[in-house]
């Protein structure tokens, strides 16, 4: 997804070099923090919506690896429910 990982960067056909292309680096509505409480230690989730609506579970012990996506929020929540992941209390948000 754009906002976990940079664009190609183009490149230069004068110079023969690549340049970065400089593009926000979040690209985020909000995101929650999904655990599961049986494991020891209690493994993490992400649950993130991006600005395009779409939303993702990423595992931040894999480098953030999106492992879920899904159009709507209630398909992303039953999900990690199936798994028996609750939600910590609170919602972070894209700041301003």
């Amino acid at each position: 997804m754009s906002y976990l990982a940079p664009d190609r960067a183009p490149q230069n056909p004068e110079s023969g070099t690549t340049q970065i292309a400089k593009t926000a680096e979040t690209e985020w509505e909000f995101a929650e923090i999904w655990v599961d409480p049986w494991l020891s230690p209690p493994h993490i989730l992400m649950l993130v919506k991006d600005q395009s609506g779409k939303f993702s579970i990423h595992n931040p012990a894999q480098n953030y690896k999106c492992i879920f996506t899904s159009d709507t929020y209630e398909e992303s929540q039953m999900w990690l429910l199936e798994d028996e992941y609750e939600r910590v209390t609170g919602r972070f948000c894209q700041p301003e």
